[in-house]
């Protein structure tokens, strides 16, 4: 023990005066190290100082003021058992009643899904009979704002050419918009420019 000092924890353990496993050599060091014995002895004076101070006691609310300012970090799976409990009803009668609308709810959808999976094909032509008349909806409805905006000739026109014809109308549409914007762009910085 007389290679080196004492550490901190060890002049602690001296300090407690506890009796355990391995004080007594700190204690013969303390005795023989000059310097050892130095800082057990300031120790001591230094908790003899902190005995004597006045014992101060908080108000009531320090504990509340400070929790107040502290920003608790909540884990995300804690967060969300939290939210399901808010849901979940506090009588055993209610909790009886949303149990059971729970299952029959998962009882439909399952049974909805075992449905679509044996008549998948039925599905499917239902989707597209659907689409198709989505379809001829929007190119009515765009026929009849082409007829108004620009008469019936352009749309014979674009009847005419067929879906690569309203396929280059509507990409010479995005143009025309395009420099539209553009140039209403550059009247306006033009006209700043003027003003300043």
């Amino acid at each position: 023990m007389n290679h080196r000092h004492l550490l901190p924890n060890e002049i602690d353990l001296l300090l407690d005066g506890d009796v355990g496993f391995g004080q007594t050599p700190l204690r013969a060091h303390a005795r023989t190290c000059e310097h050892c014995r130095a800082e057990l002895d300031n120790a001591r004076r230094i908790v003899a100082q902190l005995d004597h101070l006045p014992h101060v006691v908080p108000s009531a609310v320090f504990a509340d003021r400070v929790m107040a300012r502290v920003h608790v970090f909540e884990p995300a799976h804690v967060a969300a058992i939290n939210a399901a409990r808010r849901w979940i009803p506090r009588s055993a009668p209610m909790r009886v009643l949303a149990a059971a609308g729970g299952l029959s709810i998962a009882f439909v959808i399952s049974v909805a899904a075992l449905w679509l999976a044996a008549n998948a094909q039925a599905v499917a032509f239902l989707a597209d009979l659907m689409f198709q008349r989505a379809r001829q909806m929007a190119v009515g409805g765009a026929g009849s704002v082409v007829a108004g905006a620009l008469g019936g000739p352009a749309l014979a026109a674009l009847r005419a050419g067929g879906e690569l014809g309203v396929a280059a109308a509507a990409g010479g549409f995005l143009v025309a918009v395009v420099f539209a914007v553009f140039g209403l762009r550059a009247v306006a910085g033009a006209s700043r420019r003027r003003r300043a």
